[in-house]
């Protein structure tokens, strides 16, 4: 396939063989084949409409929960700017464009007396992917506030899906392949912009505290088996600071893995695995990625 005659123009920004390893957590993975940065809605609704369907596309955020492997990605990353980045307030209702950071929104709603988005403050990424992957911390997931989130499917077509039908589970959403969240609508209740405060200055002391948040890491590696915590096996089945290659099971916090500074993205995610192979041995239990895994091996 020649990808060159198969992308459209673009009112944004368009780069072949874009570096993707300066754009997420763990500094490491091969390039995109091409990484689209669209000015606006209308400029992503319309490339998708005319790009061949045969094309991957993959919506990329702040990329805090995610390994990209060191081949690369084909096809068209999207990555969402400014543009899709506003935060309106209207009642106990937050409007927040996919782009913008999950700490801007719980700020937001913290500013306008809506409480109940608190948990916002410790979701390392943009809302687009809190929304995709249903993230939560702090006793909280995105299914409890969503009302409502607007998305272009990989037609082209921009769709408004409510909660009832995103098809949420634990870390995980029923979006379709291809599709990228450009919006999305919570609610809260009316609170007192100083409680909100301080408990939000409480999850950030505690992720500060508890987490290894000034490493390059992916956020939380294993979803948390039914009943159990996925760190507290890792770290019972003996891997804090277990090592392959630069890449190591956090001694901080054992369901963080962390690039050293020379780690591949190979070297990460053989670290997990392994990791989960040590788990299953000593507990039975079979940890589940929670960090998304994408693109070509070396």
């Amino acid at each position: 396939m020649n990808a060159v005659a198969t992308i459209p123009e673009v009112r944004g920004k368009l780069t072949e063989g874009a570096a993707l390893a300066p754009l997420v957590w763990f500094k490491s993975g091969g390039p995109a084949q091409w990484l689209f940065e669209p000015k606006d809605s209308d400029d992503l609704q319309q490339f998708l409409r005319d790009l061949d369907p045969a094309i991957a596309v993959w919506p990329l955020g702040l990329g805090s929960n995610l390994i990209i492997r060191d081949g690369g990605l084909p096809g068209v990353v999207v990555r969402l700017g400014k543009a899709f980045a506003a935060i309106q307030a209207d009642g106990m209702t937050l409007n927040c464009g996919a782009g913008a950071p999950g700490i801007s929104a719980a700020s937001k709603a913290r500013d306008h007396g809506i409480a109940g988005l608190e948990f916002l403050r410790g979701i390392p990424g943009t809302i687009g992917g809190a929304v995709r992957m249903n993230a939560g911390a702090y006793g909280r997931e995105v299914c409890d506030i969503l009302v409502s989130a607007d998305v272009i499917l990989r037609n082209g077509d921009l769709v408004t899906i409510p909660l009832a039908d995103m098809g949420f589970s634990y870390r995980h959403s029923g979006l379709p392949d291809g599709s990228i969240v450009v919006s999305a609508t919570f609610v809260g209740e009316s609170g007192d912009p100083e409680i909100i405060g301080a408990e939000m200055k409480r999850i950030a002391d505690e992720r500060e505290a508890s987490q290894p948040l000034r490493s390059k890491t992916g956020g939380s590696t294993f979803k948390n088996p039914d009943g159990k915590k996925a760190w507290q096996l890792v770290d019972e089945a003996g891997c804090r600071g277990l090592q392959i290659g630069q890449a190591q099971v956090s001694e901080k916090h054992c369901n963080f893995l962390i690039n050293l500074g020379g780690a591949t993205s190979a070297d990460i995610e053989a670290l997990g695995d392994e990791v989960r192979k040590r788990v299953k041995a000593h507990s039975g239990v079979e940890l589940q990625w929670e960090i998304q895994r994408v693109g070509d091996e070396s």
